[in-house]
């Protein structure tokens, strides 16, 4: 059974610095391109970060120069360095995993975690 763990997040203040952790069970890790996206009510999920198992990696615009995904494949694990934390950055925060293999998708969620920016 596939799982995906996300921790890390909570409330700070703008301008602060959270790191999301997200800790795989159930896959062969190294092998999925792992992402973090981030969801607002009523608003669709949006692609914050992806990291690719060459550890290449993206980012949307909004986040750039302020975001940092990594992963450590012998923890199965991917994170989310987040720093210059702005209001407009308060979402729940999901860790996603995907592999496409012989036309199928393998596609992974966490449960996702809160981060609250606010004074």
């Amino acid at each position: 059974q596939v799982h995906l763990v996300e921790s890390g997040g909570g409330l700070v203040q703008p301008g602060g610095s959270l790191r999301l952790s997200c800790t795989t069970s159930g896959i062969t890790f190294s092998i999925y391109e792992m992402a973090w996206y981030r969801q607002v009510p009523g608003k669709q999920r949006e692609l914050v970060a992806k990291i690719t198992s060459e550890q290449t990696s993206n980012y949307a615009e909004s986040v750039k120069g302020r975001f940092t995904i990594s992963r450590d494949n012998a923890m199965s694990t991917v994170y989310l360095q987040m720093s210059s934390l702005k209001p407009e950055d308060t979402a729940r925060y999901y860790c996603n995993a995907l592999r496409v293999y012989n036309w199928r998708n393998y596609d992974y969620w966490g449960q996702g975690t809160q981060v609250t920016v606010s004074s």
